[in-house]
């Protein structure tokens, strides 16, 4: 016997989840304008493909709104505009965005966990991408061979 999924709970998670990758959108596409310097091409396309990715996940969460019969929000999550622009405050804050939205996409899983395949394989596939990003920004934070953590370093 299948448990069922709270939908109105699920619906309004996903919407959250939406919001902050809209966020993310915005957010990286600024960053992408505001990359100075020598290290500016690869920085800026790296950005934007944050951008082009938190697009994806936008709509993915809102298909799954609309699949689940809800109605996907026009809100857009929390920007933080703090005209700190060198790399480094960057991608400390992209990494501060980016575990807002993976704490987001556990709260999906453990809604949906054992009630809702879909969904759950979506969170988990998500959470999965988000912490690989996360390591990505990491290792970006690191000195010339650094091998600990940026945090453990911090």
């Amino acid at each position: 016997m299948s448990k069922e999924i709270d939908k109105n709970a699920a619906i309004g998670i996903l919407n959250r989840i939406m919001e902050l990758e809209l966020a993310g959108v915005v957010r990286y596409t600024h960053y992408a304008l505001m990359v100075f310097g020598y290290n500016r091409i690869p920085i800026v396309s790296w950005l934007n493909a944050q951008a082009d990715e938190s697009l994806l996940h936008a709509r993915q969460a809102g298909e799954l709104i609309t699949g689940l019969g809800g109605h996907p929000s026009l809100g857009i999550g929390p920007l933080l505009e703090t005209h700190r622009h060198d790399i480094g405050a960057i991608l400390r804050e992209s990494l501060a965005h980016e575990r807002e939205a993976l704490d987001a996409y556990y709260q999906l899983l453990d809604c949906a966990s054992d009630k809702d395949v879909r969904l759950e394989e979506y969170a988990r596939t998500l959470i999965a991408e988000e912490l690989t990003h996360q390591d990505e920004v990491d290792k970006m934070l690191r000195a010339p061979g650094q091998t600990e953590t940026a945090a453990e370093s911090a």
